[in-house]
């Protein structure tokens, strides 16, 4: 169902098609708002690292310290776990995604230019070398087996335990 924001009433009038094609005065037009453009985890990746004061440090009913150290503590938690992030963020997002840059280049470089033709070759050249090598299982192998398994069948081993 569209809101009724998004709904213009717009009067028809037949007489003149002039009207239809002129917005009133007095007509907002709405359109929906803009994605939030600081959106860094989109898709939800890192949701167990939301960690908040609460999730780390809680006091039951029976221990309370002061109003004040509370506040302060959560405060300084917070603070401390801001900070320290853009500080530790500062020295190693350029590095760390420069190589995760190069790394993840080279993968898709060797996934798409090596490793692809080289499975599809494959898929390609099995059928014809299954076949054989199903042949020659069936030619060399599978007779060995049945003749062990035929020389085997008849041994039957009894295992009784002896008192002492």
């Amino acid at each position: 169902m569209i809101p009724d924001q998004y709904l213009i009433e717009c009067p028809m009038d037949t007489d003149n098609d002039q009207k239809l094609l002129q917005n009133p005065a007095n007509t907002t037009v709405y359109t929906e708002a803009p994605e939030k453009l600081d959106a860094r985890d989109p898709r939800g990746i890192n949701k167990h690292l939301k960690v908040d004061f609460a999730d780390v440090l809680a006091e039951p009913e029976s221990f309370h310290s002061f109003d004040k150290v509370w506040t302060w503590s959560d405060i300084l938690f917070e603070s401390s776990k801001l900070w320290c992030y853009r500080i530790i963020s500062l020295l190693c997002a350029v590095p760390v995604s420069l190589i995760s840059g190069i790394l993840f280049a080279l993968l898709g470089c060797i996934h798409i230019w090596c490793a692809m033709p080289c499975i599809q070759l494959c898929n390609i050249c099995m059928p014809p070398v299954r076949t054989l090598w199903a042949s020659i299982l069936d030619v060399c192998v599978a007779p060995l087996c049945v003749s062990l398994g035929r020389c085997f069948s008849s041994i039957y081993i009894n295992v009784v335990k002896q008192r002492v």
